[in-house]
């Protein structure tokens, strides 16, 4: 049960308001004797400094005042019998003759002790000064005629002060257990918050174990676990593509390679039983078809590479213009043929750009046998490139059937055809542009495309590149 997150926060919240609760109750507890001691004592000298004011307005003098000492106390300090109700006390005329020590003295105007407080100073005695600077002054008519002293051990508290205290711990203790039941009904609230989200998570990913590949999860807050929601809505829809790409990848690859292999197989079955004779034109057939399966698992293991981050590059300073003419002349008579033109646009002032030549070869020869293979009679391939503040841009435009748009996100996925009933008689295999991808990028740059149905297809390969200062 320990193990469960919920309980954890739930124990979490629990003990740290309980920690909370506990520390605040012990430092108001500890804090509280010592600042109500404070405050009686403030009160019962200010009482008493009154009264003897009062006394020596009354008399002019201290005379006496060692034997009323005990009814002055009396009527400013409260006994604790008086407080509860009881009957008052009996005076003491003699504090002197008194068991019971006093708390708050008097000194005379010129710090001779009247009512001692402290032993080492009893009646008779002068006070040094410093004692009589931490004392409170008795003020009558503008002049200072007396001290009130105070004893340095504070005296305990009645029993109404000591109640008082008592009801404040009690209180202490049922905030702080009130505040452990709010802690607990809080950390249930949160935890099914926190928890329920993630219990459909372990559900989703659970399922997905099972084969279930694309799973939703509700998502209901914008906060991390929200996100953590979305991110995995993203990932299994992610994962379940990739899973049917996969699967479709399987497919055309079995019957892209099934074809040759049964035009292959019938031909050689009818010459092992003398059906057909192997004559060259024959033999010249079933060799086609032995390139285009060659072809095929090139094409597959040059893409495997590139997705193992294993593709051999051999970059060099390469002009892009002549490159593009170098291209451009392979294909000029199979152009022709078709009634196409080929066009070069680029100034011969670009720079070099340091690529692989062969790859580039490759990825120019993939783009160019697509066009011509899309490009009708009289139509135009532009072959151009220019140069922008931190890349280079090669751009190869024909003037074909052009792309339906919603075909267009997937022209760079692996086995993906826009016209799909062509590629079995043209020995298309549907890697073409995916090669193109893939060899760009290993070269740091991205592959793009553009087309417009009946009008063409551009398609943009980007090369990061920085000026060189002079």
């Amino acid at each position: 049960m320990l193990r469960s997150l919920s309980w954890k926060l739930i124990l979490a919240f629990a003990l740290v308001a309980f920690t909370t609760a506990a520390l605040v109750a012990l430092f108001i507890r500890l804090t509280s004797a010592d600042r109500l001691m404070q405050l009686v004592i403030e009160q019962q000298r200010s009482s008493l400094q009154q009264a003897l004011q009062n006394y020596y307005s009354l008399n002019g003098s201290w005379d006496d005042i060692a034997d009323n000492w005990g009814q002055i106390q009396s009527l400013v300090l409260p006994t604790p019998e008086a407080q509860l109700g009881g009957p008052p006390p009996q005076n003491n005329p003699s504090p002197q003759g008194s068991s019971k020590k006093n708390f708050l003295g008097l000194a005379d105007e010129k710090g001779s002790v009247l009512v001692p407080v402290d032993p080492k100073y009893p009646a008779g005695a002068q006070l040094p000064a410093d004692i009589l600077k931490a004392g409170t002054p008795v003020i009558v008519e503008g002049k200072q005629v007396g001290t009130v002293l105070t004893a340095q051990e504070p005296p305990g508290f009645n029993p109404q002060e000591a109640q008082f205290l008592q009801r404040t711990t009690e209180a202490l203790i049922f905030a702080g257990l009130g505040a452990l039941i709010v802690a607990l009904i809080m950390g249930v609230l949160l935890a099914r918050t926190l928890t329920g989200p993630l219990q459909a998570l372990t559900r989703a990913a659970q399922r997905i174990t099972q084969g279930q590949l694309e799973q939703q999860v509700e998502v209901k807050t914008t906060d991390e676990i929200g996100q953590l929601a979305s991110a995995f809505n993203s990932m299994s829809q992610e994962v379940a593509r990739v899973n049917q790409q996969r699967k479709q990848m399987t497919a055309d690859i079995a019957h892209d390679l099934r074809t040759p292999l049964t035009v292959i197989s019938g031909y050689i079955e009818s010459m092992r039983d003398g059906d057909l004779k192997p004559t060259p034109e024959r033999l010249a057939l079933i060799y086609t078809e032995i390139e285009r399966m060659q072809n095929l698992v090139g094409d597959l293991r040059t893409l495997s590479l590139a997705d193992a981050g294993e593709l051999s590059l051999y970059p060099q300073p390469l002009a892009i213009k002549a490159l593009l003419e170098r291209t451009a002349a392979l294909y000029r008579h199979q152009a022709g043929q078709q009634d196409v033109v080929i066009r070069i646009e680029a100034s011969n002032d670009l720079p070099e750009i340091e690529v692989d030549e062969a790859r580039m070869m490759q990825v120019l020869d993939n783009l160019i046998s697509n066009a011509l293979r899309y490009t009708p009679p009289g139509g135009v391939i532009v072959l151009s490139a220019q140069l922008s503040v931190d890349k280079i841009e090669i751009c190869v435009q024909d003037t074909g059937e052009g792309i339906p748009q919603e075909e267009l996100p997937q022209v760079f996925n692996r086995f993906h055809r826009a016209d799909k009933s062509r590629h079995s008689e043209t020995g298309e295999t549907g890697l073409g542009l995916a090669i193109v991808k893939a060899l760009v990028e290993a070269h740091g740059g991205s592959a793009s495309a553009e087309s417009t149905p009946g009008q063409g297809t551009s398609i943009h390969l980007i090369f990061p590149f920085k000026l060189q200062s002079a």
